[in-house]
């Protein structure tokens, strides 16, 4: 398989310093190495990220931080993922926050219309807009907008209009979820499975169920979205958003097995990983752990 890596070396969507980092971190350290054992790899490099003051942050919007620079990176990323599916290879984007989701979804839907499914693994469910949001920080909207929800500026990136149906978007492993963020979800009647359901029904059932449904949609192509935090805050200190009480290592391992085992998932997006806020390299390293097992069912 031709695998395309694409950096995106962004924090703005988190607003916590260092998430930027995390591509080259992630690619010192031998990602491209490890994919390279069964794959030809194509590093594209990182897309560029224009520079922004701290004080300008809600120049943009009054509910959203740093708005403009998120649309034109993510505009030039959803591009760089669109011609790599035109190219018949696979996306890999290494992140960065999990605003960058916004151009990766863009660019597989741009490719493969409605016959799209979203699977989000991670803590939280990113279905905020301006109007429900905590903190004004992107990378909490990325889900909602591209299923149509929200601001102009976010739901238009790369092409207007939706990118994704709700009822394709499947989320695993929310543990923190906003109260105006669960509203929007059950009014759009988007698929949530907590950590605790998951740990409860386990990691098959949970990833079966996902798959016949996505089945039963008619839908052929399946664009993963994977945030560390999904993980408990033992397994991945460095992250900027951890939440207790997540799944282990070697969980997050058996998930993504299961989820590739559909020879649907045509992109795949590795974010929140924040080189800053480690701890003796134990994040990075269960991070190369996860690629190590990427590399291993990845397949045409």
């Amino acid at each position: 398989m031709d695998i395309n890596i694409i950096g995106m070396p962004l924090f703005y969507g988190s607003d916590v310093k260092g998430v930027e980092e995390g591509p080259t971190k992630l690619r010192n350290s031998g990602i491209r190495e490890i994919l390279s054992k069964k794959h030809k790899v194509y590093d594209l490099g990182d897309i560029v990220v224009k520079q922004c003051q701290t004080k300008d942050k809600f120049n943009d919007h009054k509910g959203a931080k740093y708005l403009q620079a998120i649309v034109e990176s993510n505009n030039d990323l959803a591009h760089n993922v669109y011609l790599t599916l035109k190219d018949e290879s696979f996306p890999l984007t290494v992140g960065g926050d999990h605003s960058l989701a916004l151009g990766t979804i863009a660019g597989s839907a741009k490719y493969y219309k409605d016959d799209l499914a979203v699977i989000w693994i991670d803590a939280h469910g990113d279905f905020n807009t301006t109007s429900t949001t905590p903190s004004g920080n992107v990378h909490g909207m990325p889900l909602a907008a591209s299923a149509g929800i929200g601001i102009d500026e976010l739901k238009n990136i790369y092409f207007s209009g939706n990118k994704i149906k709700s009822e394709n978007i499947f989320i695993l492993c929310a543990r923190d979820l906003d109260k105006g963020e669960i509203e929007l979800l059950n009014n759009n009647k988007v698929n949530v499975l907590s950590t605790e359901q998951v740990k409860e029904i386990g990691i098959d059932v949970a990833i079966d169920n996902i798959l016949n449904k996505i089945k039963d949609n008619g839908v052929n192509n399946i664009h993963v979205s994977f945030d560390i935090d999904c993980m408990d805050p033992e397994v991945i200190p460095g992250t900027g958003t951890r939440v207790k009480d997540g799944i282990t290592l070697e969980q997050a391992s058996d998930m993504i097995k299961r989820i590739f085992s559909s020879k649907k998932v045509r992109a795949l997006d590795f974010v929140e990983f924040n080189p800053v806020l480690d701890k003796d390299d134990v994040t990075l390293n269960n991070c190369l752990k996860i690629f190590e097992v990427v590399s291993d069912v990845i397949s045409k």
